[in-house]
């Protein structure tokens, strides 16, 4: 199955989609560091990344029309700056908003599956009407914005066209969710919009993948059962103290577990068998050198060893001070290296990243999980074989 890639970054969804069996017919990232960090990988040979047809250019220069049109899915990380946390807040009205480039794409390519990534910030208040304007864009691709008109009368335009109930045309049916990237199994607390579309011909029944991991486990496997202790070989004096009965019978009464879930994983999990950058510094493991200089402060406080990690940020002057440290039981605090912060978006170690430091972080804080990815993207894959064979 063929997919295509825009915004790509440093590749962290594109390796997602390529793990869960999709073969990118094109990879198209306008960051020239970003792209050098996915050359880098090329020149060494790490598959599937060899194999990814990359191109170094502007979303809203690049010819679709050479891809064909036998796409099934069409990914992308939309630039969040216009709805991060963190930004100016500009929205709609910011030069980087992306997702009418995004309708340019769906339209040329009309793939079969759509999957958009992007920040919380999305689904903030403000936003609201915006938001459902993107999904009555993608859920009616053809109906395009006339030149001159305000994005209000189009998106009244969109909505007659769905309540018309008519089928006419290029047609997607939306479904969107935040997810949280730790219930997932991703040694990360971070909070994302997934918006996934299928062509309307295609008449499949979708839902988002059922969490896997769970708070409470990792809860349990630490003051209960102490089995999170036993596996990282942790002394008993430096354990914190156990439940009590009372309080574990509690806790099951409160908590409904599958069998399949387990607990969430934490920085330790992450960063194990890494030697410490600062105590035992080597040039051997790409990636991995200490960066002096961490601190904490208020709103911006590291992330605990035994937790997982918060969300790792890209920050618009430089590496954010508190979001990419960790803090250890003792009070000590340090920033992560590139190498542990790649293990928490789930890249493989034999992935090395390209330029400096805080140009790493920086691709870092912008990447999807790859295996956030992998979980998603093999779902829309599975579910579009089966529509496949039942033809």
């Amino acid at each position: 199955m063929t997919s295509v890639e825009l915004f790509a970054g440093a590749g962290g969804l594109a390796l997602g989609i390529s793990k869960a069996g999709f073969i990118h017919k094109a990879v198209v990232e306008i960051n020239h560091d970003a792209c050098n960090t996915i050359r880098l990988n090329q020149q060494r040979g790490l598959k599937p990344i060899a194999d990814w047809p990359l191109f170094e250019a502007d979303v809203t220069q690049f010819s679709f029309a050479e891809l064909g049109s036998d796409i099934d899915l069409l990914a992308a990380g939309v630039p969040c700056q216009p709805w991060s946390m963190g930004g100016k807040h500009k929205g709609m009205q910011d030069a980087r908003n992306m997702f009418p480039e995004m309708l340019t794409a769906v339209r040329a390519l009309q793939p079969k599956a759509i999957l958009i990534e992007n920040v919380k910030g999305l689904l903030r208040q403000s936003f609201a009407n915006y938001f459902q304007y993107i999904k009555l864009m993608l859920s009616f691709p053809e109906v395009t914005r006339n030149e001159g008109e305000q994005w209000r009368h189009h998106m009244a335009r969109l909505e007659q066209q769905e309540t018309s109930g008519s089928q006419d045309g290029l047609r997607y049916n939306v479904v969107h969710e935040l997810l949280n990237a730790a219930n997932y199994g991703i040694p990360q607390r971070r909070e994302r919009v997934f918006i996934v579309a299928f062509r309307s011909d295609q008449r499949i029944r979708w839902s988002f993948p059922e969490q896997t991991h769970s708070q409470e486990l990792l809860w349990e496997s630490q003051h209960v059962t102490g089995e999170y202790w036993d596996v990282h070989k942790v002394a008993e004096k430096d354990r914190p103290a156990k439940a009590s009965q009372q309080m574990l019978t509690r806790f099951r009464e409160r908590n409904m577990f599958t069998e399949s879930q387990t607990r969430w994983q934490t920085v330790r999990d992450a960063i194990s068998g890494l030697p410490d950058p600062e105590f035992e510094p080597t040039a051997e493991i790409p990636n991995h050198q200490f960066q002096p200089g961490a601190r904490s402060y208020p709103g911006h406080t590291g992330s605990p060893l035994d937790e997982p990690s918060k969300t790792l940020k890209a920050g618009d002057h430089g590496v954010p001070g508190g979001e990419n440290t960790v803090l250890y039981p003792n009070g000590r605090l340090r920033y992560l290296t590139v190498r542990e912060s790649a293990r928490i978006q789930t890249f493989p170690d034999e992935f090395v990243f390209s330029g400096s430091w805080t140009e790493n972080m920086r691709q870092l804080g912008n990447a999807v999980p790859s295996e956030l990815g992998r979980i998603i993207a093999a779902d829309i894959r599975k579910r579009l074989l089966e529509k496949k064979r039942a033809i």
